[in-house]
């Protein structure tokens, strides 16, 4: 049974991870009428992948005697500059989820519930991998600089980066 105070935490975790997909929706969007669709399929797929975060968290707190509640989202800005900034901006984003991953373990460890806590290492690695990510998919964008070419290869192989090739086990772009 999840105490109150956790429950809360869970369903505020809840709402992030659906603003992540709100978010992610909207950059992809942003992309695809820019005609970057190597980076829009990319952030089409990141958006699915944290309304999945957020399905395992309802489903979690349910489970657990809890109620998860459905969020109201505010809708995501829908201009991000360049590519460049954008994926600057995931990369700021995914730490912030990071930090609110961590401070919900924290929550775990003060109420005391070492099964809300072992559930939640799944995020805490998830995140790790998260932010390896966005830090690869940076370092190539540094790399192109203002090439045009190399944007044109940039977008063409992003849709193959997964987290396992930023951690150096797939494909290289």
């Amino acid at each position: 049974m999840l105490s109150k105070k956790l429950e809360k935490a869970l369903n505020n975790q809840i709402k992030i991870e659906a603003e992540s997909s709100q978010i992610y929706l909207s950059m992809a969007s942003w992309a695809e009428v820019k005609g970057l669709e190597g980076i829009a399929g990319f952030m089409y797929a990141q958006s699915d992948e944290e309304r999945e975060h957020m399905l395992k968290l309802v489903k979690y707190v349910n489970e657990r005697g809890g109620h998860a509640l459905v969020p109201a989202l505010k809708a995501p800005k829908s201009d991000f500059g360049t590519f460049q900034s954008m994926f600057q901006e995931l990369l700021e984003h995914e730490i912030f989820v990071s930090q609110s991953i961590n401070e919900l373990v924290h929550v775990t460890l003060q109420e005391k519930d070492y099964a809300t806590h072992n559930f939640l290492q799944w995020y805490v690695a998830e995140q790790i991998e998260e932010e390896a990510l966005a830090r690869t998919i940076l370092d190539k964008i540094n790399l192109i600089g203002n090439d045009k070419g190399g944007l044109y290869l940039f977008d063409r192989d992003v849709q193959q980066i997964t987290v396992d090739s930023a951690a150096g086990a797939g494909p290289a772009i």
